[in-house]
């Protein structure tokens, strides 16, 4: 437990991140950052979750994104 103290996804959910985002930058500027086929062609939170929950490479980018957005400012 001690180790998740300073870790900023703690406790959070992968859509969580996602709306988060979406929120943020909006779809198109999301996409512009992380270019994936989920975030530029037809968006939708469920279909990004889909992608991103069976595509590693996708999700740590997500996760990467959110923690230079929300933490490294």
């Amino acid at each position: 437990m001690e180790e998740q103290k300073n870790n900023p996804l703690h406790g959070k959910t992968l859509e969580r991140i996602l709306v988060q985002l979406v929120d943020y930058y909006g779809w198109d500027e999301l996409g512009y950052k992380i270019n994936i086929n989920s975030f530029n062609n037809n968006p939708s939170i469920n279909s990004s979750l889909k992608f991103l929950r069976k595509t590693p490479w996708a999700r740590e980018k997500v996760e990467e994104l959110y923690i230079r957005t929300f933490y490294n400012q």
